[in-house]
């Protein structure tokens, strides 16, 4: 589940003088001098060595005993890979037709069905949570090419990193805690615990607490081994989307057309039944009636490539895979690779050509909304919901499809009218 997780559970106590030790470890004197600051072993950065001085107070107040804590902060250093990626940001973006084209490959089904077959207790686990056996695997192929592509980062370096670095200090700090408490667990190891840059382990790349919170036995050996049991993994990410709020018996989403000078401003808007959306003009794309249990449902309208690109109703399944990644794009991706699995067809309406768009584009339409009255949040060039919702409110103002696609052509409109260079 890579830096983008959001499902961050187990959040951790501030009470210094009452939080418990972490099994396992040595308990923390009862002197009046048990939590002073002492620092660690001089890693040679000025900065890190001051936030790792400064983190060792509130890890204590945390619960960390102070003889794991000293034992695992001992000789310590900053990852320069994990700076160096932290701070890159794609010079441009990948349109979200081009991002699903590379999800869902023929290549994958071939190895989800083979996989299927593998994982002999994937019908237990599906049984056991609710949750679809192909929206596992989509899961496991989006995440780790089903467990081919976990990453070697030592987890506990790359969050002391990132917490150094401070522009995500708090989330860091929460993982790195997370991490040690594991180790202090005696579950598992600091050499076990290896993931990508942005701490996320294993084949389906839980972060640290919701591996603590969420990970689960699959496989019946009494252990929670994501990295190498793959009925763990997938148990685990089952455990996830059910606690994340999957409604067994309703889809994720369905494909649906619109009616001519429909109002696309409605999108990323209402969570409404399918028959408030009908009243609209919005049907089905295949033709069939809707289920009993997806009839009753809130459903929510998403055009991700725009009016010209395919229609969605999302359903509160496709929210509950966005507790995984709250990604748009991403949980699309994962409901369509499932689709393919249990073989539907393709979309009735292709995804358009796009023009991807540079970093300068992106920042420079968010900071010309902004100029004229339609706040995006922060010009950080990623174009999420607040970018979409202040662009679909601009292109309503000015009589254009409001449906918060920004193509190069509303790049253009946007710095014509802000008088942006």
């Amino acid at each position: 589940m890579r830096s983008r997780h959001l499902f961050l559970v187990c959040l951790l106590s501030a009470c210094a003088s009452q939080a418990a030790p972490l099994p396992g470890a040595q308990a923390p004197a009862s002197s009046p001098g048990a939590l002073a600051i002492r620092p660690p072993t001089a890693s040679g950065d000025i900065i890190f060595d001051a936030w790792a001085a400064d983190f060792r107070g509130r890890a204590l107040a945390a619960g960390v005993a102070p003889a794991l804590l000293d034992r695992e902060m001992a000789g310590l250093t900053p990852d320069p890979r994990v700076a160096a990626l932290d701070g890159r940001q794609p010079e441009f973006s990948k349109p979200v037709g081009d991002y699903i084209r590379g999800v869902v490959t023929a290549d994958r089904v071939a190895i989800a069905a083979r996989k299927r077959g593998e994982v002999a207790q994937l019908g237990a686990i599906e049984r056991r949570y609710n949750v679809p056996a192909d929206i596992l695997l989509a899961i496991w192929a989006m995440e780790s090419g089903f467990g081919a592509i976990q990453g070697d980062f030592d987890v506990a370096r790359s969050m002391a990193t990132l917490a150094a670095q401070g522009r995500r200090r708090g989330f860091a700090e929460e993982q790195l805690i997370a991490a040690f408490r594991i180790i202090g667990s005696g579950e598992f190891s600091r050499a076990d615990l290896k993931g990508s840059w942005a701490g996320a382990m294993g084949q389906t790349q839980f972060i640290p607490a919701t591996f603590l919170a969420m990970a689960t036995d699959g496989d019946g050996d009494g252990r929670r081994n994501i990295w190498r049991s793959s009925p763990d993994a997938l148990a685990s990410a089952a455990n996830l989307l059910s606690q994340g709020g999957w409604a067994p018996g309703q889809t994720w989403a369905r494909e649906v057309t619109v009616p001519a000078g429909f109002d696309f401003s409605l999108t990323e808007g209402p969570r409404e039944p399918p028959a408030w959306w009908a009243g609209k003009g919005v049907r089905r794309a295949d033709g069939q009636a809707w289920s009993e249990a997806d009839a009753r449902a809130p459903a929510q309208l998403a055009a991700p490539a725009g009016a010209n690109g395919p229609v969605f109703l999302l359903f509160p399944n496709h929210f509950a895979i966005r507790k995984y990644n709250n990604s748009l794009a991403y949980a699309l991706g994962v409901g369509l690779l499932a689709d393919r699995f249990a073989g539907a067809p393709a979309l009735a309406r292709a995804w358009p050509a796009e023009t991807p768009l540079s970093l300068v584009d992106r920042m420079t339409a968010q900071r010309a909304l902004a100029v004229l009255g339609f706040d995006p949040g922060q010009p950080d060039g990623v174009v999420g919901a607040g970018t979409r919702m202040a662009l679909r409110g601009w292109q309503k103002a000015r009589n254009l499809p409001a449906d918060g696609y920004l193509s190069p052509d509303m790049v253009r409109r946007l710095k014509a009218e802000a008088g942006a260079s």
